[in-house]
């Protein structure tokens, strides 16, 4: 069955996935950061640099979408009645960028140890992989 999600679920879903996303954006900005003035030139290093900008640019937009969300939501917070198609856009982009974002953060992952060797690659490939799928299954509802 499915039912509408209220204001106040919303609300508190935009404010924790806030959270979430200023903590990653702040991540990935720090490995953009590093990289910069990092000596290594390859095409991996490329690779993670743009990675990393493109993760650090998705959580800085889901940021802004959730705040958005979070004060149309929050009670009291605007002079109109508001419903869930009033923050549709927000909602599509915040998601939507936050999803990009953490497959960006988990490629960034499994190509950082190609840096180093093909042994460290292969292992940083498998618990990028490994992390992104226990991060969607916990975002989804799987009944066993």
């Amino acid at each position: 069955m499915l039912t509408a999600m209220t204001l106040e679920y919303w609300n508190t879903l935009a404010n924790q996935t806030l959270m979430v996303s200023s903590l990653l954006s702040g991540f990935s900005i720090t490995v953009v950061a590093n990289l910069l003035v990092a000596d290594k030139k390859s095409k991996i290093m490329d690779s993670i640099l743009k990675l990393a900008t493109i993760s650090a640019g998705c959580f800085l937009v889901s940021v802004f979408a959730m705040t958005q969300i979070s004060m149309m939501t929050t009670a009291g917070g605007t002079l109109k009645i508001t419903t869930t198609n009033d923050f549709l856009v927000p909602r599509v982009i915040g998601v939507s960028t936050f999803m990009i974002g953490l497959f960006s953060l988990s490629a960034i992952l499994s190509l950082s140890g190609w840096v180093k060797s093909r042994r460290t690659g292969i292992f940083t490939t498998i618990v990028g992989i490994v992390t992104l799928l226990f991060i969607f299954s916990t975002m989804v509802r799987i009944h066993l």
